[in-house]
């Protein structure tokens, strides 16, 4: 299908966001415990709405044609947990042999990629030991994705979501990095770096990319790369367990070939962040 009025609109404001504003911001530390930079905040805002965007007109294109399995993983690099939820509530009402598994397991494989992307881009230092950390459960995601989609029919995918180029979104997360931020400085101040490590795991568990952003904004000195990675990959893991609750919540037995899926790149995450615990 050719993009619409609204998505030449969505496109409008989207150049708004990356355009008209950053120039005007000053790249300069203030804050309580100088915690803030106005620039780095607002290229969170942008990456946000960059990928969001990125995805609804990829999805607007292809989706319909390609079916479930591209409207997941096209989904899946802007909220894999939202299309779980998609998909784990048609599966439940369905008889459980479409290709809704595989895109459950595909688009948390799609999630995988995104946030080692984001924390090359947004905390530069930890990507190395980060990808050490991420990659057997990246390599048993996909492979789990694969096998699920080879066993799949092939069916028409949801209809594409709403248009995601709203700043309210955007803004309102970046009020809770900035909050992140100053309680972050707080932590390393008064426990050291290992309570820096806690407060990353606790904040992923609700939003992966609100901690990847946080660790990235952190000075070298405040924690070490190895440990930012391990807990970075905690937050991965108690999200993947939600999403996992979510799929069986929801498509109850119908989903237990994506539990399955999902169950296997966990159990690889998990035994790489032991062993990541015991290199320390």
């Amino acid at each position: 299908d050719n993009l619409d009025e609204k998505d030449v609109k969505a496109l409008a404001r989207f150049a708004v966001i990356a355009l008209a504003v950053l120039p005007f911001l000053p790249d300069e530390d203030f804050g309580p415990y100088d915690a803030w930079n106005a620039s780095k905040l607002w290229w969170v805002v942008i990456l946000v709405t960059g990928f969001s965007f990125a995805g609804y007109v990829a999805n607007r294109i292809f989706g319909a044609r390609h079916g479930t399995i591209a409207t997941a993983i096209i989904g899946g690099a802007y909220s894999s947990t939202a299309v779980t939820q998609s998909l784990a509530q048609r599966l439940g009402a369905s008889s459980g042999k479409g290709a809704e598994p595989a895109g459950i397991a595909l688009a948390s494989a799609v999630m995988y990629v995104r946030v080692l992307v984001l924390v090359g881009l947004l905390a530069t230092r930890l990507v190395w030991e980060f990808a050490i950390v991420i990659a057997p459960a990246l390599i048993v995601g996909w492979l789990a994705g694969w096998w699920l989609y080879r066993r799949a029919p092939h069916e028409e995918g949801p209809a594409p979501p709403g248009n995601p180029i709203a700043l309210w979104p955007a803004l309102t997360f970046v009020v809770f990095l900035a909050a992140a931020a100053v309680a972050a400085r707080w932590a390393q101040v008064t426990f050291g770096q290992e309570g820096i490590a806690v407060l990353l795991l606790v904040m992923g568990s609700l939003d992966v990319d609100a901690a990847i952003v946080t660790a990235g904004n952190l000075p070298p000195q405040a924690i070490g790369a190895q440990l930012a990675a391990l807990a970075l990959g905690g937050t991965i893991l108690a999200n993947m367990t939600v999403k996992l609750g979510i799929t069986l919540a929801y498509a109850r037995k119908n989903g237990l070939s994506a539990a399955l899926g999902l169950g296997a790149s966990m159990l690889a995450l998990a035994v790489s962040l032991v062993v990541g615990w015991l290199r320390l």
